[in-house]
């Protein structure tokens, strides 16, 4: 696969391998058995967007894949989201976080779980502001039934992808600062960062998880 070996050569250029990166299919938009397609062809995660679009696939598609939603959570969706997903890149506020974490206990579920922050400050886009983290982070770390793994963040979209790397820099800095304070058990590992256009450019900043879509199933017939 293509994708693949670009990510490959991207882990190089940063001085890891591509067993560092979790490459995630986003399927979103797209038919079971396309899914089903990539899931033979050797994707074991998958991403979707909307809940009820996953809700649709997730019974369909055999070989196992993590499903991994890296689209805005509402609370009001969070047990369709703890019955459904394997990790949730999204939580962006205390009270998420709360009720994510009583219900994964009522579920008897344990997913990992990434703060995403909202770093280009787009009116279009979820996130949580740099000076919410620590109340977040504190609620996650006292979390009984939640995996607290890392970051994620969604740039602007630039025609240069280069162009993206100062936010891909800044997430990872987060992190490192973060991870300065934390005892070694504790240490935050994830960064979720990249998609099809940009992804090389992520890892070459540190990113262990990118979301890739178009450049794995082609262009979507429906934008989201």
């Amino acid at each position: 696969m293509r994708v693949r070996e670009r990510i490959a050569r991207a882990a190089e250029r940063s001085g890891r391998t591509a067993e560092d990166i979790t490459l995630i299919a986003v399927s979103k938009t797209f038919d079971p058995h396309t899914v089903q397609q990539a899931v033979d062809a050797g994707a074991r995660a998958l991403g979707e967007n909307r809940i009820q679009e996953a809700l649709s696939k997730v019974g369909q598609i055999n070989g196992g894949p993590r499903w991994h939603l890296i689209g805005h959570l509402q609370s009001n969706k969070a047990r369709q989201a703890l019955e459904t997903f394997d990790v949730i890149h999204t939580i962006d506020s205390v009270q998420l976080a709360e009720r994510l974490d009583r219900i994964a206990g009522e579920l008897n579920r344990r997913p990992n779980v990434l703060i995403q922050v909202d770093l280009a400050h787009e009116p279009t886009k979820s996130g949580a502001d740099e000076q919410e983290l620590p109340g977040i982070i504190e609620t996650l770390d006292a979390a009984g039934h939640l995996n607290f793994r890392g970051l994620m963040t969604l740039p602007p979209f630039f025609e240069t992808p280069e162009q993206t790397r100062p936010f891909f820099r800044r997430l990872r800095e987060l992190i490192e600062g973060l991870n300065r304070n934390r005892e070694s058990d504790r240490q935050l590992t994830e960064l979720s960062m990249g998609m099809s256009h940009d992804f090389e450019v992520a890892i070459e900043e540190g990113a262990t998880m990118v979301r890739v879509g178009t450049a794995i199933f082609g262009s979507r017939e429906v934008n989201d």
